[in-house]
């Protein structure tokens, strides 16, 4: 069942007759206490489920199928907000066998970075999987291709692209409105993505901003906000009327400022989001569940916790048939061990039980996206950096975030070029344009790393995707650009010219067609490798990611060159 079905009148009078005890429900839970998310209060209450429907709580059933939950406490299923399956590396199909498991039944995507390489076709590739999977996976259409015209993407998207699919089952509405200085000052083509999708949910992307500008974009029409990473940031814009969808991926980590935002009082217009979360740390931490924990051990109040994880996400997103373990409601339900370790021990999505078998039998999506790198070889000259008079700007990391400092070095120059200097953490870091429309290569420099040696490449470049490396050394940059245009993209280390550890993303140059444990184990060879060179940061490779990201502040790089956000002038 989905909040927008129609269910014909026989399976009503199942539901009915199964709710009313006249016959044997489908499946019943029993001897699990169930969290009331109104209350608070845990009673024990039988749970029967007619199909992909809960239709009984606090009553005894007979079913034809029973659980023992005896000793596991019952809560709804968790529902991430706001996410790019691209970024956990695999394809949706295997996205859902890696995140299921840890309780998340609904996923709001936004297949904004296949989107930018390949246009409509990388969003109805989403919206086929989605009606494929097991779990719910809901579709925002990506607003923002290209998300800037400071740097070059492989695709443009327009409000008459996007019109078309807006109807489609699975699609909610217009995802996160990242260009916001083109609404604050009335781009017209924002406006018509705005004014399309105007009686539809906009999400938003509006990071640092406030005041007058805040008060702009929402009059746009724009609900809510992943990109809040202060508490009192995130008190203005709830103050405004925009629900915070509080954030924890694999690099933006957003949590621990916001946990003091979350009570009941609050938690109605509340959510969780990853944004952006690979298997590795999946693996290691969880998806949600770990969300959900680490605010509880930190202070959290546990009703309102499992309300932001579930029932609030619901309604902010007007998914009135879930997020909630009552009788009508969609039978999406997680069985943990204990309340505070949010301990997940069962899951059923749509009343099915979370195991192998559930997977059998579903539709298989060919992967789109094959030969998407087209930028042709580069030289260790490809990477060359031109002196320049006085201080070099140098884009400074931020450990946990997206958001980069802008910083100035004096650094050594010879024969006309500037060069890394180790003993300042200032190394190269280049971008090539990859989808073959003008070949442009930009170097600069960047602080953070502690790179020592090597140099590290990636395909996966927000948002535009082009290739991004990052070295010491135009050798060991050459090698690893030229290995993922061989391999149509991925990730890779070089040191010198040998390629000592690689991922392989040929869906796009964004995802793997493996399994999602061949990549987790992948990913822990690479992030030895970049530890090896002596990098010091816990995600380098989504670190490299978001320093091509020319609409998130301050000091970014493309594949035409420095972009000095802030001074940028947008109007």
């Amino acid at each position: 069942m989905t909040d927008d079905a129609t269910v014909s009148s026989q399976e009503l009078a199942r539901r009915i007759a199964q709710g009313h005890g006249d016959e044997p429900a489908d499946l019943v839970i029993k001897g699990a206490k169930l969290l009331d998310l109104v209350t608070g209060d845990l009673a024990e209450s039988d749970i029967a489920i007619c199909g992909d429907t809960i239709v009984g709580t606090y009553a005894a059933y007979e079913g034809k199928r029973v659980i023992d939950a005896k000793g596991l406490v019952a809560v709804p299923g968790f529902i991430d907000t706001h996410l790019h399956i691209e970024s956990s590396l695999v394809t949706p199909l295997e996205f859902e066998r890696c995140v299921l498991p840890h309780g998340v039944t609904t996923a709001i995507c936004d297949p904004h970075e296949i989107a930018n390489v390949l246009g409509a076709e990388g969003i109805r590739y989403f919206l086929a999987c989605a009606e494929a999977m097991r779990m719910d996976l809901r579709v925002n259409l990506s607003s923002c291709v290209p998300a800037t015209h400071l740097e070059t993407a492989g695709a443009a998207l327009a409000a008459q692209d996007l019109t078309p699919m807006m109807d489609h089952p699975k699609v909610i509405g217009l995802a996160e409105f990242m260009n916001f200085p083109g609404v604050i000052h009335r781009d017209p083509g924002c406006l018509a993505k705005l004014s399309a999708f105007s009686r539809r949910h906009i999400d938003g992307h509006a990071p640092l901003v406030r005041g007058m500008d805040l008060n702009a974009y929402l009059a746009a029409g724009i609900r809510t906000d992943h990109e809040t990473t202060t508490a009192a940031e995130a008190r203005e814009k709830l103050a405004k009327g925009m629900a915070i969808l509080i954030r924890e991926g694999s690099v933006s980590k957003d949590l621990a400022a916001l946990i003091p935002l979350i009570s009941r009082d609050a938690s109605p217009f509340l959510a969780f989001c990853t944004d952006d979360r690979n298997p590795l740390d999946i693996g290691e931490e969880g998806h949600l569940d770990h969300m959900i924990r680490t605010a509880i051990a930190k202070g959290a109040d546990v009703l309102a916790t499992y309300r932001v994880a579930s029932l609030s996400a619901a309604r902010i997103f007007g998914l009135a048939d879930r997020g909630f373990i009552g009788p009508g409601k969609r039978a999406d339900i997680v069985l943990v061990e204990d309340l505070d370790a949010c301990s997940v021990r069962h899951v059923l999505t749509g009343g099915r039980l979370v195991e192998d078998k559930l997977f059998e039998g579903r539709t298989e999506v060919p992967a789109v996206g094959h030969g998407s790198v087209k930028c042709r070889p580069v030289t260790p000259a490809s990477f060359r950096a031109e002196a320049r008079d006085g201080q070099t700007p140098v884009i400074g990391v931020v450990p946990g975030r997206i958001i980069t400092e802008r910083l100035a070095m004096p650094l050594p120059a010879h024969a006309g070029e500037t060069l890394p200097d180790l003993a300042q953490d200032a190394i190269k870091v280049t971008v090539i344009e990859r989808h073959g429309k003008n070949g442009g290569i930009a170097t600069g420099f960047v602080h953070g790393f502690g790179m020592k040696r090597g140099a590290i490449a990636s395909s996966v470049g927000h948002d535009s995707h082009n290739l991004c490396v990052v070295g010491v050394d135009d050798a060991s940059m050459a090698a690893a650009a030229n290995r993922l245009i061989e391999t149509g993209g991925g990730f890779a280390v070089a040191d010198g010219e040998r390629i000592v550890a690689e991922l392989a993303l040929p869906v796009a140059g964004l995802m793997s067609e493996e399994p999602f444990e061949a990549v987790r184990r992948d990913l822990e060879h690479l992030r030895a490798a970049a530890k090896a060179l002596g990098v010091v940061l816990a995600e380098p490779f989504l670190q490299v990611a978001f320093l091509t990201l020319p609409v998130i502040p301050h000091l970014k790089i493309t594949d035409r060159g420095l972009v000095d956000v802030d001074r940028f002038d947008f109007a």
